[in-house]
């Protein structure tokens, strides 16, 4: 699959999904929605800066997109399409899994040193990080159902139990230690000590996929905005690709996921 047959096939998901359920558009408008969604999702799968993104998009693929923004105006519209994104989420399924990640948003010797500083700092994978941490919630077959995002600081059985409590009826999820809180016993949770839980190696396939192909780890926002805007259409990526082809089960059960071969760009 050549780039453009990606960005072609990608851009009809897009449409496919939201064509029906599009906003009205103001008739000055010179991009269609999905043209929008369809360039987000590819930032998200670039996954380098804005300026080094454009100019990928405008030497490579610029007659794609014959009405292709100016570069600020463009991501402006990925912050007010937002919210398209989480049409892409799944449905909760009956066993789901929950867990964090740290987002590094600048080097700890850099703390401080401006204003504007957006994130802050926290453990993540037994080291310090300045930054944000993303919360979600995977169903059994390792698609995103929902997610959240704060600062590196947070402790995750407060800032983010609400994600459990909102499937209470729905999923019985299992997470780590980390989720554990004195006055709070959610029914539908399940902590599991380390090796307990096979189930939980999910997690571990997900994240390394977004952290060698979307190059999530690292990122360098200065406006907490985008920065959960590129969150989100991460996200909304990762269903996509997964489900690409659609999710076959082999012989023993067994779903395979992987996004690799979409890292043509």
């Amino acid at each position: 699959m050549t780039a453009v047959d990606f960005i072609t096939e990608l851009f009809c998901k897009v449409y496919d999904e939201l064509g029906s359920r599009r906003r009205e558009t103001h008739s000055q408008e010179k991009m269609h929605v999905s043209e929008i969604v369809t360039l987000a999702l590819l930032y998200a799968l670039k996954g380098c800066g804005q300026r080094k993104f454009y100019r990928w998009l405008t030497a490579n693929h610029r007659d794609m997109f014959p009405n292709l923004l100016e570069r600020t105006r463009l991501f402006r519209k990925f912050n007010v399409h937002r919210v398209e994104a989480d049409e892409f989420l799944t449905s909760p399924s009956l066993i789901g899994v929950i867990d964090s990640y740290g987002i590094e948003l600048l080097h700890p010797r850099r703390e401080g040193r401006s204003e504007s500083q957006i994130g802050k700092k926290g453990l993540s994978n037994r080291r310090w990080i300045v930054g944000g941490k993303l919360c979600f919630v995977l169903d059994h077959l390792g698609q995103i159902v929902d997610w959240d995002c704060d600062t590196a600081n947070v402790y995750d059985g407060s800032s983010f139990q609400y994600l459990v409590d909102k499937f209470r009826n729905d999923m019985v999820i299992f997470s780590d230690a980390g989720f554990e809180k004195t006055d709070w016993f959610p029914t539908n949770l399940r902590t599991c000590k380390r090796g307990e839980w096979n189930v939980r190696m999910v997690v571990e396939t997900v994240l390394s996929m977004l952290t060698r192909i979307c190059q999530f780890k690292r990122m360098a926002h200065r406006s907490w905005r985008y920065f959960e805007t590129h969150l989100g259409f991460t996200m909304a990526l990762f269903n996509i690709l997964i489900g690409w082809h659609g999710l076959c089960p082999e012989p023993d059960g067994f779903v395979p996921l992987s996004i690799v071969p979409f890292d043509i760009l």
